[in-house]
């Protein structure tokens, strides 16, 4: 199987967005690419709520998604939207990724469940004060094998990359738009720690550089293979990554350490008496 991985310095103009990608979708498949894979906030990428709402769109009205969509039913590649910011309930907004087949169709959604609400010394993130948060787990189905669907902040919860390998995930997409400082201390140890637990490729196509809303992303796009070997680092330079990979490696992976399978039910700690 041949995957793509497009590293994206994403702005704040969801029009320019959308022809470029529809560009790459087409260079893409130029290269050979069965599956191309694209960051978290593909269309968007706007600290300035009041500003982002004016472009936000419903999930039908979405300029961004309709343009990969043509992309993708005219070149016949599958594509893995990382993620769009769409109108959700009330006035929130939904972070939800894509999975696009090669005519054009909607093959799988997922919103992203885990939403980052953290403080890091100078900068401070509220993801949930405009961002509602996903409750499914998505694995989807494609030729190659089984895809688990995840977005960014999702990447520090095992629980879940281990029920969409559990659920028959032969590959975890983590698309992201991860920060400097935590890309820099956890991006790398992170994936290649869901992909050991889970046996499973973990494919991370990820922003990078200094974006038009003044936010700095850590770059780095990754593919680990299921016995944690990084197999690309794309570094922090935009682009596109191509990388051919075989899924029987899962099952081999998975033979020579069966923690799957060994997985136990256990009773939680009691609390300490002092």
């Amino acid at each position: 199987m041949r995957i793509g991985l497009l590293q994206t310095t994403t702005g704040i103009d969801p029009a320019a967005e959308a022809v470029a990608l529809a560009g790459q979708v087409g260079a893409a498949a130029a290269l050979g690419v069965e599956m191309l894979f694209t960051p978290e906030m593909s269309g968007l990428l706007d600290r300035d709520r009041a500003r982002a709402a004016s472009q936000v769109r419903a999930e039908a009205d979405d300029p961004v998604l309709a343009a990969v969509r043509e992309a993708a039913g005219r070149h016949g590649i599958w594509v893995q939207l990382g993620s769009l910011a769409l109108q959700g309930a009330g006035e929130k907004f939904v972070n939800r990724g894509f999975l696009i087949g090669p005519e054009g169709e909607v093959a799988a959604r997922y919103a992203k469940i885990h939403l980052f609400d953290v403080s890091l010394g100078s900068e401070s993130w509220r993801e949930s004060a405009a961002y509602q948060a996903g409750e499914e787990a998505v694995v989807a189905a494609t030729p190659w094998g089984a895809l688990g669907m995840t977005i960014c902040y999702d990447l520090r919860f095992p629980a879940l990359h281990r029920a969409l390998a559990e659920a028959g995930a032969a590959m975890l997409a983590v698309p992201a738009a991860f920060t400097r400082p935590t890309g820099e201390a956890h991006w790398h140890v992170l994936l290649r720690a869901r992909a050991i637990e889970t046996g499973s490729f973990v494919i991370a196509a990820a922003q990078s550089g200094t974006h038009a809303d003044g936010r700095a992303t850590y770059g780095h796009s990754l593919v680990v293979s299921p016995w944690g070997e990084v197999l690309l680092d794309m570094g922090e330079a935009p682009g596109l990554g191509v990388l051919d990979i075989d899924l029987a490696d899962v099952a081999t992976a998975r033979s020579k350490i069966p923690a799957l399978q060994h997985a136990r039910p256990f009773r939680p700690p009691t609390g300490s008496d002092g």
